[in-house]
């Protein structure tokens, strides 16, 4: 072989997607899940100490989930700009510099000399946390073949569960233990000790292509994207899907602490372990999708979380366990099947497409969950119930027109 055509082979191999399996994939895949774990354990982790946010600063339930809808907001609101900062200075440094801002504002949080400040700081925590999620899947579209992507996000969508599972449960056992203070240092530690792994591990960007963004080229994008009938169900689709869940953890706290149960903070945040759940069901998510087709898996996982709602119901501690294990199971599957669809579906803008995807995702963990708490003082936990159960119900009837969309041609870019 000429020197030339050595040059070439090698420059074609450097801008190949990895397969599955492959030692690179494995990096690349591993590395946005430490960073999904981190995500979602800073951004997750108050969840279970709500109540004791409520009892500490006498709040409500709703004015108590503001500790978790604060960051959520701004974060769902930087996703798009994010995504369109990194179309110039790329992928990986921009989710390095989120993840590092994030771990710092969750250190700041520690020290909060009042409630105020301590949403200031979580505000802040989402305003700098949004370039990771606004970039990962769109990192991973671009680096892996798009026959490997559904198992790749499907394991990135696990780590997000074990970080929000390990987050919840290390800061409500923490806080039980020691108090609020000592439960938010938790989670700084794990966030700082996942940010440094995720440094080593995240390989630089091969297929990243520099764009000049332009204002009408992204209202182009955008335009096209949310008239493309597939991208837009999949987008509201993320919205409802994490509203209702959202909505279940949120409040599931305050009804376990009252009679009947009458659970402590450390058996709530036992509760949270069966994220571990939705590590499996994300994963075998993907995998069915690769092997079943999206269309078949998303509207079986959607329809699996309204017969577990209802379990919630019993009063029966056993029984609502049952159930919420089983919302969680078929919410992880679906969000898995749906964020993985938008990957593919896309032939250009792809940062932009996950964008839009994880702006709607956030968007209904911020309004919806908190909005649920009006639901919660007029009905308690039934009317909590009935409004996710009304947001399942939605969310079948656009499964269902999923169904019916013509597929795209997967285009590399």
């Amino acid at each position: 072989m000429s020197c030339a055509s050595a040059v070439l082979a090698r420059v074609a191999g450097e801008t190949t997607p990895h397969h599955a399996g492959s030692a690179a994939w494995w990096r690349a895949t591993w590395a946005a899940a430490v960073g999904g774990f981190a995500t979602f354990a800073l951004l997750y982790g108050v969840q279970p100490l709500m109540p004791l946010f409520a009892a500490h600063y006498g709040l409500s339930p709703a004015a108590a989930s503001a500790v978790l809808s604060s960051a959520t907001l701004p974060m769902a609101l930087l996703l798009i700009p994010a995504s369109l900062l990194a179309e110039k200075v790329g992928r990986t440094p921009l989710m390095v510099a989120s993840l590092a801002g994030g771990v710092l504002l969750s250190w700041l949080a520690v020290w909060s000399s009042g409630f105020g400040w301590l949403l200031l700081w979580r505000a802040l925590f989402g305003v700098l946390m949004a370039g990771l999620p606004a970039l990962a899947l769109s990192y991973l579209s671009e680096e892996l073949a798009p026959e490997s992507l559904g198992r790749a996000v499907g394991l990135y969508i696990a780590a997000n569960a074990l970080g929000g599972m390990s987050g919840r449960y290390v800061a409500a056992v923490v806080a039980d233990a020691w108090g609020l203070q000592a439960g938010l240092l938790a989670l700084a530690v794990m966030g700082t000790l996942a940010a440094l792994v995720f440094w080593k591990l995240l390989p630089p960007s091969r297929r990243f292509v520099p764009r000049q963004v332009s204002l009408a080229s992204v209202l182009a994008d955008s335009r096209q994207h949310w008239r493309d009938p597939g991208l837009s169900r999949l987008f509201l689709l993320g919205f409802m899907l994490m509203g209702g869940f959202v909505s279940l953890y949120n409040y599931l706290g305050f009804r376990l602490q009252a009679a009947p149960f009458g659970l402590s903070q450390s058996a709530i945040g036992l509760i949270f372990l069966l994220y571990v759940v939705g590590m499996v069901s994300s994963s075998l998510g993907g995998r069915w999708a690769d092997r079943y087709g999206r269309r078949v898996v998303l509207w079986k996982m959607v329809a699996l979380m309204l017969p577990a709602l209802l379990l919630t119901l019993s009063q029966s501690l056993w029984l609502v366990v049952a159930g919420v294990a089983l919302f969680t199971f078929g919410f992880f599957a679906a969000h898995s099947v749906a964020a993985s669809w938008v990957g593919r579906r896309v032939t250009h803008a792809r940062g932009l497409a996950s964008a839009f995807y994880l702006t709607s995702y956030y968007l209904g963990s911020a309004f919806i969950g908190s909005g649920s708490g009006l639901m919660w003082r007029l009905d308690g936990w039934p009317g909590v119930a009935g409004l996710i159960g009304g947001l399942l119900a939605l969310c079948l009837w656009l499964t269902w027109q999923l169904r019916k969309v013509e597929p795209l041609p997967v285009v590399a870019s």
